[in-house]
């Protein structure tokens, strides 16, 4: 059953949806991979770097032409900037922290840079050692 304007309303009042912070966390990537700044993909996107920002924290949802217009700016395929299709549904919570935190940002990009997938998974564990160690600590 299809939700009514009121519900719908309420919906948006609890904060971005985790797909759109989702999207904006890759398009973020994107554009950060290619060295770009949020005022070179506004202007070549016909729009402001405030609207960028808005994009990539999931203020403002990225709509189907904008999206495409992106990726084809960025030239990647539309599909990489969506949630990735394996049934997962991200956690809203954790992505707007993330979002949020420039500390978080530079992790994920040194994660990234790790060269090898056993590496990854070594700095992973040693990530959830450390975070359980300071949750067990309080």
């Amino acid at each position: 059953m299809a939700k009514s304007a009121p519900d719908a309303q309420t919906d948006r009042s609890r904060g971005p949806d985790p797909i759109d912070v989702e999207v904006g966390l890759n398009l973020r990537r994107a554009r950060r991979e290619r060295r770009l700044s949020q005022g070179e993909v506004g202007d070549a996107l016909g729009i402001t770097f405030q609207q960028v920002q808005k994009y990539e924290r999931g203020a403002n949802r990225v709509s189907a032409s904008m999206l495409v217009k992106a990726a084809r700016f960025l030239g990647v395929p539309a599909a990489d900037l969506l949630p990735p299709d394996d049934g997962a549904k991200p956690n809203g919570a954790v992505l707007r922290r993330l979002v949020d935190s420039p500390a978080a940002g530079k992790a994920l990009e040194a994660y990234d840079a790790i060269p090898t997938p056993a590496l990854r998974r070594v700095v992973l564990q040693l990530m959830r050692a450390l975070a359980l160690d300071a949750v067990n600590d309080d």
